[in-house]
């Protein structure tokens, strides 16, 4: 009898000095099915056999995916990004092929099947991506404390969280903090500048894991001004950790969060969350259970985290990898 373990190869474009969210996904993934299953873990396949191969990124794994069909019988599995699914599919041909390709597609939201051609929907699975519950940690009565954590860059739009700080410029009791790399250098030079004008508002820059975890657990809310995300992972670290969150109404945000979650502002409307910060700092530990901005956000996030527990990942990760094997024998 043969009891040796099927062999999975996960490609991700990011590696573990990355520290993003691909190289996340795909370390949570290999230790989900490495009880199961042999599995490692490449940046790009090295043309080594396997029985499944799990492609991150529909366009910047094309090359892995392309030669990896055309040297296999194997199932492929594709898991499409945010900026898969909301710009590069529409005009780059290699993301294009990446969905012709695979056997099974992965989206990480509830909404993103609907960006797909409907030719390639019956193929697509929903996997929510998940994180470890977290203490709920006290939090200041001084003043409100929102963080934004994302690197500087166009698709997490932080030119809307700059144009909030200086609408809160005069409310020295809502304090925005900011954790993420400099990858622009325009986002950079204004993030100092605001860092040096505003006192409600700094940048930290690039920050270990624990040290931004410990930042969402003691704000009173995350902020996310993303114009497109898949799934956006510290969304569910802060839901997790009993911090609501602000979020741009996109539909990487509304397919994790719920059309019903009470702490949408339009993407890009640096005036709506300045409002919004407003309601919550202003009925802050004075509204009645159920009321206020902040107490609705807050429990609504209290709802929403069982659905971002790792069981209810590592089983529906588990069930479509099990459906591919089957379908190939």
């Amino acid at each position: 009898m043969n009891n040796k373990k099927k062999k999975i190869l996960i490609v991700t474009p990011a590696l573990s000095d990355a520290n993003n969210g691909n190289w996340q996904t795909a370390k949570r993934w290999a230790e989900f099915l490495s009880g199961l299953f042999d599995v490692d873990l490449q940046k790009i396949w090295n043309g080594q056999p396997c029985d499944l191969m799990i492609a991150l990124h529909a366009r910047r794994s094309a090359a892995s995916i392309t030669a990896f069909k055309a040297n296999n019988s194997a199932p492929l599995v594709v898991a499409l990004t945010g900026t898969d699914l909301y710009r590069d599919i529409q005009t780059d041909a290699d993301a294009q092929r990446s969905l012709v390709l695979a056997d099974r597609l992965i989206v990480l939201n509830e909404l993103g099947t609907k960006s797909l051609p409907q030719a390639l929907q019956a193929k697509t699975r929903v996997v929510l991506q998940s994180t470890p519950t977290q203490e709920t940690l006290k939090k200041t009565d001084a003043c409100l404390n929102a963080v934004m954590v994302g690197h500087l860059r166009q698709e997490k739009s932080p030119e809307t969280f700059f144009q909030a700080a200086e609408l809160l410029a005069g409310c020295p009791d809502i304090q925005l903090t900011h954790i993420g790399a400099s990858l622009d250098e325009s986002y950079r030079l204004q993030a100092l500048e605001l860092t040096q004008r505003l006192e409600n508002y700094r940048w930290l820059g690039a920050v270990e894991h624990a040290a931004t975890l410990q930042h969402i657990q003691q704000a009173h809310v995350l902020v996310h001004c993303s114009r497109m995300e898949g799934g956006a992972h510290v969304v569910m670290e802060a839901i997790c950790a009993g911090t609501p969150v602000l979020a741009s109404r996109i539909d990487g945000n509304v397919g994790l969060l719920g059309a019903d979650y009470p702490g949408y502002f339009d993407f890009g409307d640096a005036g709506a969350l300045a409002d919004l910060l407003l309601q919550m700092r202003n009925s802050q530990g004075l509204a009645p259970v159920g009321s206020g901005v902040l107490e609705q956000c807050r429990l609504a996030a209290a709802a929403l985290a069982p659905r971002f527990h790792p069981d209810r990942e590592r089983d529906t990760l588990l069930g479509l990898v099990a459906a591919c094997l089957i379908a190939e024998r």
